[in-house]
């Protein structure tokens, strides 16, 4: 595990994942038997990887990847370090032939990051990219009421996600200042990932794209309280249009402040119903118990237009209760040892790649991205 002394790969990936399964007693497959990870920790900071396994009782970790990966009893190589570090990693877990499972975006770039499926197809391992978002438990009741026909024909997505990342000075700042510095490591690289898989999974393809990128806080400060310039985005906003029509409207933003129930919101209407999605709860109202709201602005509003939505119950759902994080990692160990479905390869993570750097090229010149197909080399061009 490669980078666990960073935030997401400390607490979301070792300790709220592989930890918590080992808590559980490992991963039950049948017969008695039990997955049981054991994690090795990697990184570059000795005296960190040293306390952090002191922390949690473990007693494999190194500062020396080549090592651990020219050790046999090592399957998988996990990758959680900063994107710029992320690519030649994986090319050399894949040439030692181990299973790779990583972090998004897999790579800088489209190119390197669809070599980095084309290898892995080649060494003929297992691969998987991080889709935490899938398992979420409000995503999951969502998309029992998309399965269920509940919406009808969908019309529209609207999605806020962000909140305020404070600038560093008067309070910590909850990112890395690497995630502003870096030009290529703005909120667009971060968040398109995520929005493609989303999309694709719930509603289908994405053919185009328009986004307007901004940095809209230009001076932060450091962890030491040193000021500088950002150079990355902190905000974007798109508009994206699906396979048979739908449009997707997306703001993702660090410099917003949240006035939602929860940091990231989806709102699908249909032509039958609309539902609001967060991280953990999910709110319909059908077509035949929608009021009808009529515009008067010359009389205060009496209606409580939140209380018209009815809750969408867990109703115990397998999955619906659990750390979306650990629920992909079961699913992916469970991929590697016992060979069960897996659909989210290092192919998925080279389409997240290539929507954020189409996003990036649409709001550098005023211009829609069109993706002609829908595979991982898909072409892309400018629309007139």
């Amino acid at each position: 595990m490669n980078g666990v002394t960073g935030r997401m790969g400390h607490h979301q990936h070792l300790v709220r994942s592989i930890l918590a399964l080992r808590e559980e007693g490992g991963i039950e497959v049948g017969d008695g038997t039990r997955l049981w990870p054991e994690p090795v920790l990697v990184g570059r900071s000795e005296h960190k990887l040293r306390a952090l396994a002191g922390r949690y009782g473990l007693d494999a970790w190194t500062t020396d990847l080549d090592s651990v990966l020219g050790d046999p009893a090592t399957d998988i190589y996990f990758d959680a370090q900063a994107t710029a570090a992320r690519e030649g990693a994986v090319h050399k877990a894949l040439a030692a032939g181990k299973h790779v499972y990583c972090e998004k975006p897999t790579a800088l770039d489209h190119g390197g990051a669809l070599d980095l499926h084309h290898r892995a197809v080649q060494a003929g391992v297992k691969h998987g990219v991080v889709q935490d978002k899938l398992f979420l438990p409000g995503i999951r009741k969502l998309k029992r009421l998309l399965d269920g026909g509940f919406f009808g024909r969908v019309l529209s997505v609207r999605g806020e996600f962000g909140y305020w990342v404070f600038e560093g000075d008067w309070q910590p700042a909850q990112r890395p200042s690497w995630n502003y510095r870096d030009p290529d490591a703005g909120i667009t690289a971060d968040m398109f990932p995520h929005w493609e898989y989303v999309l694709r999974e719930l509603f289908g393809p994405i053919r185009s794209v328009q986004a307007h990128m901004a940095t809209h806080i230009p001076r932060r400060w450091d962890e030491r309280g040193v000021p500088y310039e950002a150079a990355a985005d902190d905000a974007v906003y798109a508009i994206l249009e699906l396979e048979g029509g739908i449009v997707a409207q997306l703001n993702s933003s660090w410099a917003v402040r949240v006035h939602r129930e929860e940091l990231l919101e989806l709102q699908v209407d249909g032509t039958e119903g609309s539902a609001v999605a967060g991280l953990r709860n999910c709110r319909a109202q059908h077509r035949s118990a929608t009021p009808r709201p009529v515009w008067n602005p010359d009389v205060p509003v009496t209606e409580d237009f939140r209380a018209q939505w009815q809750e969408v119950p867990d109703n115990g759902n397998a999955g619906e209760d659990t750390n979306a994080f650990k629920a992909q990692w079961e699913l992916f160990l469970r991929h590697v040892a016992l060979d069960e479905p897996w659909r989210f390869g290092l192919d998925a993570g080279a389409r997240g790649v290539r929507l954020g750097l189409l996003a990036r090229s649409s709001a550098r010149d005023g211009r829609k991205r069109l993706l002609a197909v829908s595979g991982p080399e898909a072409r892309e061009g400018a629309a007139p």
